[in-house]
């Protein structure tokens, strides 16, 4: 799953392609009290800029990632997120 990140995030285009691990830990209006999911954590990828003043926090999310963690209905949360690495293992394989 993919999400944009703010000004401060992005760094120049530094984020794209880092990965995110994003939590749902509560609401941040009053038309949804609870809207987080059974399972409020998803990893997300950062694809893209999202440009002051349209970006209201620090990671946009797509729709997807977003209805994973919480409702929809909510049109914003409160989160938490932290960066991870994943780390690739390469074999060669030769076969004569």
């Amino acid at each position: 799953m993919i999400a944009a990140a703010n000004q401060d995030l992005w760094q120049d285009g530094a984020a794209c392609g880092k990965n995110f691990q994003v939590t749902c830990t509560g609401a941040t209006n009053q038309g949804v009290p609870h809207p987080c999911t059974d399972t409020p954590t998803v990893n997300v990828m950062i694809t893209d800029f999202c440009p002051p003043p349209g970006c209201k926090g620090d990671l946009d999310l797509s729709h997807e990632a977003f209805s994973t963690i919480a409702d929809p209905r909510a049109g914003g949360i409160r989160i938490s997120y932290q960066q991870y690495v994943i780390n690739y293992l390469f074999i060669d394989s030769f076969f004569f």
